[in-house]
């Protein structure tokens, strides 16, 4: 749950980000918005939430993917007046009332609040997998793979992640492709487990491999798999998996 919360400022900084993340920054008048950048063919770099401060737009991103993501950011910059910036805020997480300044997490509001301070969070890691697996929410850096995941295969349409009513962005082409015109042969589900598996364990069914399994708790996984080979007798690592 290390997160960066980075300061997006400038004059263009609106069209900037709106012109590369995958949802709509125009909505950010509604509240705060669960966006990613994506490459040119459509696969996942780094998801975040955006929230609007004041001059600002707020970028909560996983520490582990600040430096890239910044660097990334910086290269589109080109002549717009755009700066990006850390900042010593703390991305806080909390259930039940929230607390002044708080909003509810965009992607679910079942995940709880979130507000940017000083303080602590008052979710644990291991409460925080509980939900992400509960709610399938896929997180960067297990489920989520820089150069290797698809949004859509990721279930972020479902998680409000993405916008196709808005104008062009980095990888919309490949991802309004797979919403239009295939179907999705692969994607994350939830599955139960008669045992708990590394994260990364690979799923078979007759032999065949199904997917993977990544996040657990309490007998309950997400996993990525392709669909026509689930109907089988499938196991991970000698736990038995079944959706």
């Amino acid at each position: 749950m290390s997160r960066k919360i980075l300061a997006i400022t400038g004059a263009d900084h609106v069209d900037f980000l709106d012109n590369l993340v995958s949802n709509s920054v125009a909505k950010l008048t509604d509240g705060p918005v669960y966006a990613a950048l994506l490459t040119p063919q459509g696969k996942y770099l780094a998801d975040f939430i955006l929230s609007a401060a004041n001059d600002a737009i707020l970028l909560d991103v996983d520490a582990a993917l600040a430096p890239a993501l910044m660097q990334r950011l910086a290269m589109y910059k080109l002549r717009a007046d755009v700066q990006i910036a850390e900042t010593d805020l703390k991305a806080i997480r909390g259930q039940g009332e929230p607390p002044k300044g708080a909003f509810l997490d965009p992607r679910n509001p079942a995940l709880g609040w979130v507000c940017y301070g000083n303080g602590e969070s008052e979710i644990s890691e291991t409460e925080w997998t509980a939900l992400r697996v509960q709610h399938m929410i896929p997180e960067s850096g297990i489920e989520l793979i820089p150069n290797d995941t698809y949004i859509l295969e990721a279930g972020f349409e479902r998680l409000n992640g993405v916008d196709f009513r808005k104008g062009c962005y980095v990888g919309q082409e490949v991802t309004a492709r797979m919403k239009h015109k295939t179907e999705l042969k692969k994607g994350m589900v939830r599955v139960h487990l008669s045992a708990e598996v590394p994260v990364g364990t690979e799923i078979k069914a007759n032999e065949k491999s199904v997917g993977t399994v990544f996040s657990q708790s309490n007998g309950q996984g997400i996993a990525y798999v392709r669909f026509d080979r689930t109907d089988g007798a499938m196991v991970a690592d000698g736990a038995n998996v079944t959706l």
